[in-house]
């Protein structure tokens, strides 16, 4: 009888693709993919630890499953991801159905745990030493769409922003082999995918001895069938004219960059270790704009960081109706083990984040209905990439700036680029008319 996997995903795409990596190994194996946790013989959470409330919810998560697999004596639970890695044999204490644990670099090692689990019912943990070259490829990857794909082509960072816990768990910054790399593209390109996005933790810093990031997007370019490129997420200091430079030169490029502010306080800034100002960040931005007026900005933004008075607050809040950010990702901070800023005092009150919070992510809304207003009446290319999650007789695809409109269209046109004129808007999305 075949054997059934479930994969729960939290996090960034980085953990979106490697669980398709993951994917990839157990159809390998002969398992076949399950709708849910109750058909399935394996269940994996794929873990983020970047925030608290991230990991609390694996927690419970893993108290649900427990229920599940009393009933299901047969099923394995597995945790892997950056959770996985930070909290190493925590998940076996007094959890005695947790099955298996495994690292973010130690994806390849998933058949042998698999085997040593059939072997033997017993708790099993492989986690990477900090030196272990990542899993940039396998043999077979199970993507979630057709036409648009992932691509690894870095993993780890060098930076040690002081809020950030990436470099314990992910490890230094390693870059791969531009000839696997492209070989990749090309594979992809063949099998009729025509958007790819690039990965890496701190991926603009992506060198692989004198080839560096800039070198790397201009060889994607020129693969045939490829027709949109998009990459995730950079850091601002490693975001140089060269790479600035191709909006205006590069078409397939797509219009818009995650450029991650964290704060607009130069005293925060510091004290995250973030090694640039906010007015070498607004040079940046006014660059950007220079070569590619229309290009859309996001951004991340951590409120209540460790000192963070009102006036740095402020400082924040006047970046951002400065910028006009199209998208924000914004939180409020919360400890982080491993981290140095462990060690400053979290002193600014919950209730003070929480109202800082909501200030921002209010301006934020009126900025994106405002500048999703001014696109009404304009007509712009949309790769389709689903049915609307709120019509099923919808569509939704994405613009080159990244912005999500939904529209009806006569047939199944997923995948296809077509022409969609704008006829209103709202703060998260547009809406069009093929």
């Amino acid at each position: 009888m075949e054997k059934k996997y479930y994969i729960e995903t939290y996090g960034c795409q980085m953990n979106v693709h490697d669980s398709e990596k993951i994917s990839g190994i157990l159809s390998q194996l002969g398992y076949a993919p399950s709708g849910d946790e109750y058909g399935a013989d394996l269940v994996l959470l794929n873990t983020c630890s970047v925030r608290e409330k991230a990991a609390q919810k694996i927690f419970t998560r893993l108290g649900q499953l427990k229920k599940l697999k009393t009933g299901k004596p047969g099923m394995a639970i597995g945790v892997c991801g950056c959770l996985a890695q930070q909290e190493k044999d925590l998940f076996f204490k007094g959890r005695p159905y947790v099955d298996m644990v495994f690292g973010p670099k130690n994806i390849s090692d998933l058949p042998a745990l698999l085997e040593e689990l059939q072997r033997e019912r017993k708790q099993l943990l492989a986690l990477s030493g900090p030196r272990q070259e990542p899993t940039f490829e396998v043999e077979t990857v199970l993507r979630d769409a057709r036409f648009k794909a992932y691509i690894t082509i870095m993993e780890g960072c060098d930076k040690f922003c002081t809020f950030c816990v990436v470099p314990f768990l992910r490890g230094r910054e390693i870059s791969r082999d531009p000839h696997s790399i492209l070989e990749e593209a090309r594979r992809l390109a063949g099998a009729g995918y025509v958007e790819i996005c690039l990965l890496g933790q701190n991926v603009n810093s992506y060198r692989f001895e004198q080839f560096d990031f800039a070198d790397l997007v201009i060889s994607l370019h020129e693969i045939p069938g490829i027709r949109r490129i998009r990459y995730t997420s950079p850091h601002p200091t490693d975001i140089n004219p060269k790479v600035m430079d191709l909006y205006a030169s590069l078409p397939k490029l797509c219009n818009n960059l995650h450029l991650p502010l964290q704060a607009g306080s130069n005293e925060v800034l510091k004290r995250m270790k973030r090694d640039y100002s906010s007015e070498q960040y607004m040079e940046k931005v006014e660059y950007l704009r220079e070569r590619s007026p229309d290009i859309a900005l996001s951004s991340d933004i951590i409120v209540g960081f460790p000192g963070e008075t009102r006036e740095d607050f402020q400082r924040t809040m006047d970046i951002v109706r400065q910028v006009e950010y199209s998208g924000l990702f914004s939180f409020k901070y919360s400890q982080r083990p491993f981290t140095s800023a462990l060690k400053l005092e979290d002193d600014i009150p919950e209730e003070e984040k929480s109202q800082r919070l909501s200030e921002l992510q209010e301006a934020q809304r009126q900025i994106q209905f405002r500048l999703n207003q001014k696109l009404i009446g304009t007509t712009q290319e949309v790769l389709v990439e689903s049915h609307s999650r709120k019509d099923a007789e919808m569509f939704m695809g994405r613009t080159s700036c990244n912005r999500s409109v939904n529209f009806s269209a006569p047939g199944e046109i997923l995948g296809k680029f077509v022409q969609v004129q704008i006829t209103g808007a709202g703060p998260n999305s547009l809406i069009g008319r093929l």
